[in-house]
């Protein structure tokens, strides 16, 4: 029996694995603490096998974000990711231990787009394109230090993950279906995640002790054009995917700014090419 900690209330991620869990009472017992409390510091976790950050601030339009909203990615993101690891690890007193971190493809950046291909292999270099991927980043090497024979520590980098009620670029998808009757027959590739499958991932690492950096994604990529047909016939609305619209994404991919952002986004191929 594993006694799970997962640290953050009312997270999508935090959600789904609770309900997991739950399906494997002879496996796991999990109770969550949210770290937005004030008195997390003075919480014993010396009774848990495993803790499971779950807390963060996911990306935003960083165009439009302060500096003093950037400060607080670094302070959630990395400096309360790490220091939470550090008091669980003392808690714990050297007993064999696992801590989840949740990281993000984010880390690799946004240099990807219609003209050009992104493929992540184990050898690619992180490569934060601003400051949400770099609080990852900095988290994940934080988290490295603490690390030995009886601290295990898991960083995830998961692609965009979908199903239930999820956050982020699937949810704009989700708009998309709703509110327009066609949509671009474009070919693209992306490396995506249902939070299904994540959280069967989480529970295999977690079985086995593993320890490391892990790439989780759905055994096939998506095609952005297929995902929004596949959402609209869940949400029983009709989408026609239209040919020949080719030409005028690549034309947009050039444009500056937020809408040539956003076309790149949509349309661009990335995926993790990874054992």
């Amino acid at each position: 029996m594993k006694k799970i900690l997962i640290l953050g209330e009312n997270s999508y991620i935090g959600n789904a694995f609770e309900t997991y869990a739950k399906k494997f009472p002879e496996k796991y017992t999990v109770t969550t603490l949210s770290l937005r409390r004030e008195d997390w510091q003075n919480y014993d976790m010396s009774d848990y096998d495993v803790a499971f950050n779950v807390t963060g601030i996911a990306h935003a339009d960083v165009e439009k974000v302060t500096e003093e909203q950037k400060k607080l990615y670094y302070q959630v993101n990395t400096e309360l990711a790490i220091n939470v690891a550090e008091k669980y690890k003392s808690d714990r007193n050297g007993k064999k231990s696992q801590y989840i971190y949740m990281s993000s493809i984010i880390v690799y950046g946004d240099n990807y787009s219609v003209r050009h291909k992104k493929i992540i292999t184990e050898q690619t270099a992180p490569e934060p394109a601003n400051f949400y991927g770099d609080s990852k980043l900095q988290a994940e090497k934080g988290l490295s230090y603490l690390r030995n024979d009886n601290f295990l520590i898991v960083v995830l980098r998961p692609p965009m993950i979908y199903g239930g009620n999820p956050r982020g670029n699937y949810r704009l998808l989700q708009k998309i279906a709703h509110i327009s009757p066609i949509f671009p027959k474009f070919i693209n590739q992306r490396s995506v995640l249902s939070i299904e499958n994540l959280c069967t991932f989480i529970g295999s690492k977690i079985d086995y002790n593993e320890n490391g950096l892990f790439f989780p994604q759905d055994k096939h990529y998506a095609c952005t054009s297929d995902m929004v047909k596949s959402i609209a016939s869940e949400e029983n609305e009709k989408i026609y995917l239209i040919k020949g619209f080719n030409w005028l994404i690549y034309l947009a991919s050039f444009l500056p700014g937020k809408m040539g952002k956003m076309v790149n986004k949509a349309f661009g191929t990335l995926v993790y090419q990874v054992k």
